[in-house]
């Protein structure tokens, strides 16, 4: 088998991290809605994302996406192989849960074992990012 390119193991791993935080988010937002009332819309959901210490632990995910969407717009040949490596690991760490780790982890570790859509895309993304 070929050799994925840093460009190929990036969109990957975007596309894992992009899964996962979806399934985050409903969780989350869920959960939100049973103690806060009813997201009105989309966009009443991506302030309360970007401004509401509730879903502000899902932020480094958010800007993991974004570092990667800024190395794969950079020009041809000018984007760091350095950075991509970094990168990678740094989606490797996130899409790790842990019971006993960051507290990302601890939190995605408890999604994980309790609701069924974000265990799912945990197992999908795994297969992924490891591409």
């Amino acid at each position: 088998m070929a050799m994925l390119s840093h460009r190929e193991r990036l969109e990957n791993a975007r596309h894992a991290l992009l899964h996962v935080h979806r399934a985050l988010l409903e969780a989350e937002r869920i959960r939100y809605e049973r103690q806060q009332g009813r997201v009105e819309n989309s966009g009443a959901l991506l302030q309360l994302l970007m401004h509401d210490p509730w879903f502000a632990w899902l932020r480094p995910i958010s800007e993991i996406i974004v570092q990667i969407d800024e190395w794969l717009e950079a020009k041809p040949g000018s984007a760091s192989p350095d950075l991509a490596e970094i990168l990678l690991a740094q989606v490797r760490d996130r899409l790790r849960p842990d019971e006993a780790g960051a507290p990302f982890q601890q939190r995605y570790y408890r999604l994980v074992q309790e609701e069924p859509a974000v265990a799912v895309a945990h197992a999908e993304s795994r297969n992924l990012a490891s591409s």
